[in-house]
């Protein structure tokens, strides 16, 4: 079993020790002894008045006795009910581990058919996480984007390799007794190009090699790297990311590899991989496969501009320029993490109002979002609609976002699935912490809608209900 992916628990449940000792009852006093009356005491008549206090005594003995048990059978009673809420806290316990470790196991069961089927955000998520596992030095701790074709058993790998001056090029360490103080030499500048170049070609390698050997199932036929530096453009003064080396490479052709015993450059030309002759330059080049992130109903984003004071209702916004916005708030969302929104026409869109790319090996891939600006309760319908969508256009989860709310079926339908629902007050606050303002009046909005029984001032929209 992979690491990735947990391993199956037996039921091991281990009680807690009941540390609570059982009393133990406190010895008896003695009875005690009758004193048998002398003649002097006979004579004296003090006979009556010795078996008097005798009885007296021995009266107040059995008094003590009678306590000794009463508290005894009073400890005897707590201690039993501390045990049996011990039992029964115990029990307790063991039958919550056996949910636990039944849902955990379940989990890891359909992850693993999951995998062994080629799901595609499983296939993604074990690429992801073999990589997390690697022992990359910190220069190369993999940043990723993955995309994995299912139908061509084909994954697009981007890796942002490191740039040459954070590669390290200290050659020696001196330290000077005399002085007190450290001296060093580094690497000439033809070392330092040799060093970039190798650790690139073998970073290439390495995870092209792991991917494959840990790809049980044989989800993926054919890797396509390329590896991507984000460095400052000499001509434009800003940085963009350029693929500095390319390659398409197929199981069979890694499988004769004896990567112990290769030159990593030499190996990656063999397999037809694409660069400059030195990567050190950073010479971009054409690479072999990109993310398909182009679609044909994408159109051209508008920036949306909402008055300082808040004062814009959302509810009564053109539809289209609600659309914008929505856009326009996640695209902040997901810059953070090199993320991108994408606009669909308003015509034809099969349902989709907004396409998120996040690039998030774990979390993220294909976000469908749809927009509805609504003066009522969105019903379980348009949020089945929705998830169909999501499935129909391959994305990993669906978004829907409304000023109004959602009915109860339609937070009950999402459960367990893709799906996140977003309301009024969710878009408000999201408005909010990327700057913008902005208020929801759903009874105004009705009204200068002409949605209570007068006629539409606007044509009707999908949006608008």
């Amino acid at each position: 079993m992979h690491a990735w992916m947990g391993r199956e628990e037996t039921a091991s449940f281990v009680p807690k020790i009941f540390n609570v000792s059982k009393p133990v009852k406190d010895q008896h006093n003695p009875l005690p002894e009758r004193t048998v009356p002398g003649v002097m005491a006979r004579l004296l008549g003090r006979t009556a008045k010795m078996e008097q206090d005798y009885q007296v005594r021995l009266a107040e003995v059995h008094a003590d006795n009678a306590e000794i048990d009463q508290r005894y059978e009073a400890s005897i009673l707590e201690w039993e009910t501390q045990r049996a809420k011990y039992e029964a806290d115990q029990a307790k316990a063991e039958e919550a581990e056996i949910v636990r470790i039944a849902q955990s196991n379940q989990k890891i069961r359909d992850l693993r058919k999951a995998w062994h089927d080629g799901d595609a955000d499983t296939v993604v998520q074990y690429v992801a996480a073999i990589m997390k596992l690697s022992d990359h030095p910190p220069p190369l701790a993999p940043r990723v984007e993955l995309q994995y074709d299912g139908a061509m058993k084909l994954l697009v790998i981007d890796y942002r390799l490191p740039l040459p001056s954070d590669m390290p090029i200290t050659k020696t360490v001196r330290y000077n007794v005399t002085s007190g103080e450290f001296s060093t030499t580094s690497i000439s500048q033809k070392d330092a190009k040799i060093l970039y170049d190798s650790t690139c070609y073998q970073a290439c390698l390495r995870t092209i090699r792991d991917t494959f050997r840990g790809d049980k199932p044989r989800n993926i036929d054919t890797i396509a790297f390329n590896g991507n530096v984000e460095a400052l453009n000499a001509a434009t003064g800003r940085k963009s990311t350029e693929t500095i080396m390319s390659v398409l490479v197929g199981r069979d052709a890694v499988e004769k590899i004896d990567f112990n015993n290769v030159d990593p450059q030499a190996c990656f030309k063999s397999l037809k991989g694409v660069s400059a002759s030195s990567l050190s330059g950073l010479a971009a080049v054409v690479p072999v496969i990109t993310f398909n992130k182009a679609d044909k109903r994408f159109i051209k984003a508008e920036e949306v501009e909402l008055v300082e004071d808040g004062s814009v209702n959302l509810a009564a916004m053109g539809w289209e320029e609600f659309e914008h916005l929505v856009r326009q708030v996640f695209e902040r969302e997901f810059a953070s993490r090199g993320g991108e929104v994408k606009i669909t026409q308003s015509s034809a869109d099969g349902g989709v109002d907004a396409i998120a790319f996040d690039p998030d090996p774990i979390t993220g891939g294909k976000i469908i979002i749809q927009a509805k600006r609504y003066t009522r309760s969105v019903g379980v319908s348009a949020v089945r609609d929705l998830y169909g969508t999501a499935q129909s256009e391959g994305a990993s989860k669906g978004i829907l976002v409304t000023t109004a709310d959602f009915g109860p079926d339609a937070y009950k339908f999402v459960q367990g699935k893709p799906i996140t629902l977003l309301n009024g007050g969710h878009l408000l606050h999201l408005l909010e912490k990327h700057g913008m303002r902005a208020r929801i009046d759903i009874a105004q909005a009705r009204k200068e809608l002409g949605l209570s029984g007068k006629t539409s001032r606007k044509v009707p929209h999908k949006g608008d209900t």
